[in-house]
């Protein structure tokens, strides 16, 4: 008896998936729950486990294609089944009656014609997959001018996007109407060149990213103001704890903890920063669930400390933890992923030493952590050496006043150039 092989419930908003990789090919082994396929959404990876041992009988969905929640992706066979040969139709035999023969003949020419029939028609008759028909209507474009790579010659996303590139026709209109946005077509390299290219193809995370930054510079008043913030204290603080803080948490006293505390405490008195807009509306939050900027070998992805404001700092260290490394092996949950109000950035740990950070739609601010770098500086009316860091905060102008941005980063200045502050809730 063959089991199906589905596509799970992907999380609130998720519809549908591209298959990224499949671990199996048909006949291989499987043990009940291996992972057999890579799904990729617009927010994580996700792997398939196999719901019951066997083999695995039949691939429906190659590499690359889109699918929906709850599509059919394949079957793992199972017990006798599983090893079965497929069976195959009794050839006629060369000692049957010439009219038998005959009669075999004449009915394979009309099963092979009816085949033939069918597999001309089938895949004109297979609709275009719904990423697909969404762009071939934004495009204007002809559907029987587009030839499909899918099961069935089904027309793909990948399909009207290599369509589009190289110009495919539009079909006319049945009415009057505004003439669709010029599509960039990429200048063919010259010869040499053309040979030292590789094209490849945008993971569905790496499309989501770029479509979710532009849409947020498109329609956000995004505007950026910085400052700087003297480390001294917080360095001062973590190497006289570190060595009791890992023993007694199990986790190490990093930057992190300390720049979420600070952000929480200005998030409360200046509220608008952890806002959002909704149409005409102003949506507040009353808890802070905080986005922390993860890169990984796939792309960028934002896993969130949720509630971070009820979290100690040992708390928040032990949260990062976890996500960090769930970001890393590819393991993060959709949830992990949802819900967040405000998010940090950190590119000094690659060694930036000021950036402008995009938001990550549709909060309305997010903070740009950078390198800290030994600077001189006036104290007291003294020049002296002190580890300074830039702090930068992008934020939405709709939502968020000047004074309010620059008052925010100012209270996170202030906490982190004097952490007794975040003890003390100060």
């Amino acid at each position: 008896m063959a089991t199906e092989i589905r596509v799970p419930t992907l999380g609130e908003s998720v519809t549908e998936a591209t298959v990224g990789k499949w671990f199996k090919k048909v006949g291989d082994t499987i043990a009940a729950d291996e992972p057999l396929v890579e799904l990729e959404t617009d927010k994580v990876t996700v792997e398939v486990p196999a719901a019951a041992a066997g083999t695995l009988g039949e691939i429906t969905v190659k590499e690359g294609e889109t699918v929906g929640v709850g599509a059919l992706l394949g079957s793992i066979s199972a017990g006798s089944d599983a090893a079965a040969p497929a069976t195959k139709p009794q050839a006629v035999s060369q000692a049957s009656s010439p009219d038998a023969a005959s009669t075999g003949k004449q009915a394979a020419a009309e099963t092979a014609k009816i085949a033939g029939d069918a597999g001309a028609v089938e895949p004109r008759s297979m609709p275009p997959a719904p990423a697909a028909a969404k762009l071939i209507a934004e495009n204007n474009l002809a559907v029987d001018q587009l030839s499909g790579s899918g099961r069935r010659g089904q027309v793909l996303k990948g399909d009207v996007l290599d369509a589009i590139s190289k110009g495919a026709p539009s079909q006319p209109a049945e009415t009057p109407r505004a003439a669709p946005a010029p599509v960039a077509v990429r200048a063919p390299s010259s010869g040499d060149d053309a040979s030292r290219e590789e094209r490849v193809r945008m993971t569905k995370l790496r499309q989501t990213i770029a479509r979710r930054l532009k849409e947020a510079q498109s329609t956000a008043a995004m505007l950026t103001t910085f400052n700087e913030v003297d480390m001294s204290a917080v360095m001062a603080l973590r190497t006289k704890y570190k060595d009791v803080f890992e023993k007694k948490h199990g986790v190490k006293l990093g930057f992190m903890g300390f720049f979420t505390k600070a952000v929480t405490h200005a998030l409360k008195e200046i509220p608008s920063v952890n806002a959002e807009i909704d149409s005409t509306d102003i949506i507040f939050k009353n808890y802070a669930h905080i986005g922390v900027a993860v890169g990984t070998e796939k792309g960028l992805v934002v896993p969130v400390v949720r509630d971070a404001d009820q979290m100690s700092i040992a708390e928040i260290e032990k949260e990062i933890g976890r996500l960090g490394i769930a970001a890393r092996d590819g393991k993060l949950s959709v949830a992990d992923m949802q819900g967040g109000t405000f998010t940090i950035s950190n590119g000094g740990v690659y060694g930036s030493l000021m950036s402008t950070p995009i938001l990550n739609a549709p909060q309305s601010g997010i903070l740009g952590m950078h390198k800290i770098q030994d600077r001189p500086v006036v104290v007291g009316g003294q020049i002296v050496i002190r580890p300074m860091m830039y702090l930068a905060l992008s934020y939405d102008h709709r939502i968020v006043d000047g004074k309010e941005a620059v008052t925010f980063l100012v209270r996170v200045k202030e906490s982190l150039e004097d952490p007794e502050r975040l003890v003390l809730d100060l």
